[in-house]
Parts: structure tokens; sequence; C-alpha cells
């Protein structure tokens, strides 16, 4: 498993103090109320503040004083450790860990392996069959029989499956 979790796209620098404008790519955008430092490329920063504006974050990290070296992030992914994010309840799950799980029903057939997920109401899964199609269902509870994310595993209801999915090409 990634040890470590994006939260956030930096967008572009704000301002010529170093402020950062980002993206969240989470579902709790107030966990940046929380944030007491971030990893980008590898280097971890201290989070001085971050303000929330509607949809957007500006987060000001220590060491980044100016809008010079604020432009050089532009682009990057804010993450955290695994340690530091934000504990998920119960049947929510880290898309990176549902990245690259095998997808079977609960009869046994393999459908595909997950290439993708879309965050949305409910969540778009795009998984890539072996025979090089490419299938997309809504992630439902009604579906679900069992996630293990740890063995990379989905078991999903076959019947209902077929029902939401749709194939491409």
């Amino acid at each position: 498993m990634e040890q470590t979790l994006k939260i956030g796209l930096i967008v572009k620098p704000q301002g010529i103090k170093g402020e950062l404008k980002v993206q969240p790519l989470t579902d709790d955008i107030n966990r940046f109320n929380k944030l007491k430092e971030v990893i980008i490329d590898d280097k971890t920063y201290r989070v001085e503040k971050s303000i929330i504006a509607g949809n957007t974050v500006f987060i000001t990290l220590f060491g980044i004083s100016d809008r010079n070296v604020a432009e050089t992030f532009r682009g990057k992914f804010l993450t955290v450790t695994r340690e530091n994010a934000l504990p998920l309840e119960e049947g929510r799950y880290f898309i990176v860990d549902i990245i690259g799980c095998k997808v079977v029903t609960d009869e046994g057939i393999t459908v595909g392996e997950v290439i993708d997920v879309t965050s949305a109401r409910t969540d778009i899964f795009t998984l890539k069959t072996a025979s090089g199609k490419v299938c997309r269902f809504p992630f439902l509870k009604e579906l679900i029989v069992k996630v293990d994310v740890e063995n990379k595993n989905i078991v999903l209801k076959g019947k209902r499956l077929q029902e939401v999915s749709v194939y491409e090409d």
C-alpha cells in the first residue's frame, strides 16, 4: 500500500508572499483546517496557515516565502502520511487503495482490475477486463459483497453488476 496519500493539487502561486492555491482532492475540505504538515516531492513542509474559500484552499508553508519559489510548486501534489490522514468511516476507502484491486463476482467470475475511480455523489469505478475492454459501474452499497484492500480484492454481486455496468470496446 502507498504510504502517502494525495490530498491536493497545487494550482498556482497566490500573491507575492509564497501562498499556494490548492485544488483539494479529498472528500472533506475542512481537513485542511487541521493540517500540520504536508509532503511535496518527498520533502516535508510545516503548514503556517490555510484558508478555505469555497472549493479552494490557500495554504502557506514555512520555507516558501515568495512568489518565485511558490511558482516552482505549480502542478505538484500535496500529500500526507497515512498516520496524518483523516480516519475513514466504515465502508470508506482511499482511492489509492482501490486502484489495482481485482474485481470478482460472488459467482467467482473475474471481471477485471480497477484502473480508475471518479469521485462523484456515488463513485464510479473503471475496470480493465481480461479481454481489454473497459467496464464502468457505480460503487453502490447494494453491489458490494466484500472489499479487502489489503489483499487487493473486491467481491461484487454478479447479477446486480450486470444491471448497472457499462462496457466500452
